[in-house]
């Protein structure tokens, strides 16, 4: 597989980018987050994604210049509206504000409503742990999982994350869609050939399958813990919408592309109550326990989450980063 320098891969986002109306310093800014998703092994959301959100920008749906404004101010918490400007910039200012509100009153909560998709919600974890916040985060969907028991799309994969701080830098995140599969990973191992670990959905028989292909044709994903996953996607939405006064899953479904999401980030600024040194021995104490289990193959290890992020940011920034040439090529192209 061929592999690109994160260095390239940022000037050529930034190239299309700025092309397609951002400006120069916003572009770059967007062909960061890109390409850290791609840096981080996260491809379905960083060189994947990237046409797409270009498509977008090629018809008019989101505003490379809008930034999200504060419309409502409740103390440690606040409401924010996107414009349906560029998801991530958006995102990204909101968890800064969650994260400032933090270290005032020990809780941030900022609700992001009109904003568009985010790209990948484990990126707003790390920006909190960064500076040293526990960080709560996710987001609504169109309508692209069907609810327990039902079989056309009523409720949506959204993405929950989870963070905490480590003073050395290696936090602990958890970044999951609330499906067995995002559709992003579903169609990373499609473009890849290979099959799902294990069953993701169903295929055009009505039958539970590991082919990515086959889900695609159905668009009937696997929510996480059959109803367990059902519920959660459905208590998400309805806390999102709520806080944001913005757009349901029901509603943004109307829109025919995934724009005009409700996000809510949350941080919790921990130094409040602990000292850093007191933190970092609660996580690591119970880092290590988890570090000690017996692998079920041996030589493999168990691994934290966020760990492996880890470990692909060093190798790629070392051999370059992994592309699908195909995807590649259509960026250069651009």
């Amino acid at each position: 597989m061929k592999r690109v320098p994160y260095e390239t891969m940022v000037k050529e986002f930034k190239r299309v980018l700025v092309k397609k109306g951002f400006s120069e310093k916003r572009g770059e800014a967007a062909a960061e987050i890109f390409a850290q998703n791609s840096l981080a092994g996260v491809y379905s959301h960083g060189l994947n994604r990237f046409p797409r959100v270009v498509s977008y920008l090629e018809k008019g749906e989101i505003d490379p210049d809008i930034a999200a404004t504060c419309e409502l101010q409740l103390g440690a918490m606040e409401r924010w509206n996107g414009h349906r400007g560029f998801g991530p910039l958006n995102a990204k200012l909101a968890m800064d504000r969650a994260c400032e509100l933090a270290k005032e009153y020990g809780i941030g909560i900022v609700s992001l409503g009109n904003n568009n998709h985010w790209m990948r919600g484990g990126s707003y974890g790390f920006q909190a742990a960064d500076q040293g916040c526990i960080g709560i985060c996710w987001s609504n969907t169109m309508p692209n999982m069907p609810a327990w028991g039902g079989m056309d799309r009523k409720i949506g994969n959204n993405p929950l994350i989870f963070a905490v701080p480590r003073s050395d830098g290696r936090h602990v995140v958890i970044d999951c869609a609330v499906s067995q599969f995002s559709y992003g990973k579903i169609e990373d191992c499609k473009l890849k050939g290979i099959q799902l670990p294990v069953p993701g959905g169903y295929d055009t028989n009505g039958n539970l399958t590991t082919d990515p292909a086959e889900i695609e044709k159905t668009w009937r994903v696997l929510p996480m813990g059959y109803w367990k996953g059902s519920g959660i996607s459905i208590a998400l939405d309805l806390i999102a919408t709520v806080l944001t006064n913005g757009n349901s899953v029901n509603k943004i479904g109307t829109f025919g592309d995934e724009v005009g999401l409700s996000q809510v980030m949350i941080a919790i600024d921990p130094s409040k109550a602990n000292s850093t040194e007191l933190t970092d021995g609660i996580v690591n104490e119970i880092i290590a326990d988890i570090k000690s289990s017996q692998p079920i193959e041996e030589g493999k290890d168990v691994l934290y989450p966020g760990e492996m992020e880890s470990q692909n940011i060093l190798d790629n920034m070392k051999n370059g980063i992994p592309v699908i040439e195909e995807v590649w090529q259509s960026v250069l192209n651009m």
